[in-house]
């Protein structure tokens, strides 16, 4: 089992999502559980596409951290 970060994104009208460790694989949603949702699918296709082509999948290398400003 491999476990990716993934950074969701608030846009005016609705939420996206995409993994940096993972190029290409997105996904959007009205509501953050929806892209949530919508993501997960699109990682496990992509994945899926990825083995039968024979492809190595991505690594997940990604970490995420937080600064802090005054």
């Amino acid at each position: 089992m491999k476990e990716y970060l993934v950074i969701y994104e608030k846009a005016e009208h609705n939420w996206a999502a995409y993994s940096p460790d993972v190029p290409g694989c997105i996904a959007t949603g009205a509501t953050r559980p929806e892209v949530e949702r919508n993501f997960r699918e699109a990682l496990e296709s992509h994945v899926e596409g990825l083995l039968l082509e024979g492809l190595p999948t991505p690594e997940p290398i990604s970490e995420v951290g937080r600064v802090a400003i005054a």
